[in-house]
């Protein structure tokens, strides 16, 4: 029996954010940096590899360290962190990983001659006197590369743009030779940064990182990080070199402007920055994304969520669910991990994270210990919130509890709607069990708990049955 897909996809206690996903040879590779739990920093881990055949997305497999981050001549000591990578296949078939090293701005490459076996060092992204790119003088600093292999050509995508630096332009495509290495056609930009995106039609959402760049049909979509930072944006042409029309935000990860279950203005997770990209698995597109979590920007997990696409090739913003690769609502019956969370906030709105000032989802244990994640710091009117579950019969709810507290958790489907039910709690140190009975409608629902009291417990799991 296949497994139901959550979101986050990987287990609570990876953290594998700017996740560039693939489909080679009927399973789902996902490409991206690698984070610590409690990490002071972006990216401090090697890179791993995690894969999922295509028809059963809640079975994924670690393939382990794919490239260590000492293995790059210019890294030899491992001071260095490997910022977010990407991933494509030259015309010799072999597989080729294009990353940026964080105190450098050349664009190294490491090539393997399968999706997910162990990459070895192959050179640095040249002009054709050799100098590196980023290098030369007038080179803007490269930095998080996306790649797209056509031919005999390769399209390199790079950029990081600031508010206030104008020595940034936006986003640039650079054309590679068959070599993967030799530049054929110098950098142009194809997207601004906010300090030239004035009547461009990109203002308010002008490039600011994250470069990717898929195709679909005859249309080339460049997804990126805005000025905004938590969304997810992207731009459409005919061709991969320029022209490139502002479409609108994919995804953003407070779910800022969805408006279907909430005001579009109102956050309703705390977001950050956000890096990923698009992909076709089956007959269905999905973004994926990541989110934060521990309170912080070091700390993130990666996410998916399914598209659509309108016969002009557009694509409507994507609702944050608990439940994204499932291709539909889970199970409403039985136990779901507290992590699960598509929604968390309190009364006092925030799209960005913010320390122990709001709750957060986080892990017992050091970074690797395989500890289930929970929610932490649910003071009085913190809210956590679920998508979507197929509800039929459902009389009770349990919670699983712990934490220097008193108080009621109210059950509601809706984060503003009427409470179903209230499951008291109290000061406990170990988890503990509560229930209420609880009437749902047959239907798809979502599941809000809310923290009404004193202190601020700790939310494990909850049961519906």
């Amino acid at each position: 029996m296949k497994k139901q897909a959550y979101n986050p996809y990987l287990p609570s206690w990876e953290y594998i954010p700017d996740g560039e996903p693939y489909v080679f040879d009927g399973r789902v590779y996902v490409y991206g940096s690698h984070d610590f739990y409690n990490g002071y920093v972006f990216c401090m881990g090697d890179y791993m590899c995690w894969s999922a055949p295509v028809d059963d997305l809640g079975d994924w497999r670690c393939e382990g360290v794919i490239y260590p981050r000492n293995e790059d001549p210019l890294n030899r000591e491992g001071k260095m962190c490997l910022y977010a990578p990407d991933v494509t296949v030259g015309p010799d078939g072999r597989y080729y990983l294009y990353y940026v090293l964080d105190k450098v701005s050349v664009v190294s490459v490491a090539v393997c001659d399968a999706p997910a076996g162990r990459y070895e060092f192959y050179g640095y992204v040249h002009y054709q006197d050799g100098t590196r790119l980023g290098e030369r003088p007038g080179d803007e600093p490269q930095f998080d590369p996306g790649v797209l292999t056509e031919g005999e050509k390769t399209y390199l995508y790079t950029g990081f743009c600031g508010k206030g630096d104008r020595s940034r332009t936006g986003a640039r495509v650079t054309v590679l030779d068959k070599d993967m290495l030799t530049i054929l056609e110098e950098p142009v930009t194809v997207v601004p940064g906010c300090e030239y995106s004035e009547g461009t039609g990109y203002e308010g959402h002008a490039f600011f990182e994250a470069s990717s760049i898929r195709k679909k049909g005859e249309l080339y979509y460049f997804v990126y990080s805005s000025q905004v930072m938590h969304e997810l944006c992207y731009a459409t042409s005919r061709i991969p070199t320029g022209d490139f029309v502002y479409g609108g935000v994919i995804v953003s990860n407070c779910d800022l402007h969805i408006d279907t279950y909430k005001p579009g203005d109102m956050p309703a997770a705390y977001g950050a920055n956000n890096h990923g990209s698009i992909v076709e698995i089956g007959q269905d597109w999905y973004v994926f994304y990541h989110r934060q979590t521990n309170g912080t920007w070091y700390s993130r997990q990666g996410c998916a969520e399914k598209l659509c696409f309108r016969e002009d090739g557009s694509i409507p913003q994507a609702e944050l669910t608990s439940c994204g690769l499932n291709g539909g609502p889970l199970s409403g019956k039985g136990v779901y991990p507290a992590y699960l969370a598509c929604n968390l906030f309190t009364d006092e709105p925030s799209a960005y994270v913010g320390g122990d000032r709001f709750p957060r989802i986080m892990q017992d244990g050091r970074d690797g210990d395989q500890e289930e994640g929970y929610i932490a710091n649910l003071y009085d009117s913190a809210t956590a919130g679920f998508k979507y579950f197929d509800m039929k019969s459902v009389g009770r709810i349990t919670i699983t509890v712990r934490g220097y507290a008193k108080g009621v958790f109210q059950v509601k489907t809706a984060w503003d709607g009427p409470v179903l039910a209230e499951i008291p709690v109290d000061y406990t140190n170990v988890w503990e069990d509560y229930s209420a009975p609880v009437a749902v409608e047959d239907g798809v629902h979502a599941l809000y708990l809310t923290f009404r009291g004193q202190g601020n417990p700790m939310l494990k799991s909850f049961e519906l049955g």
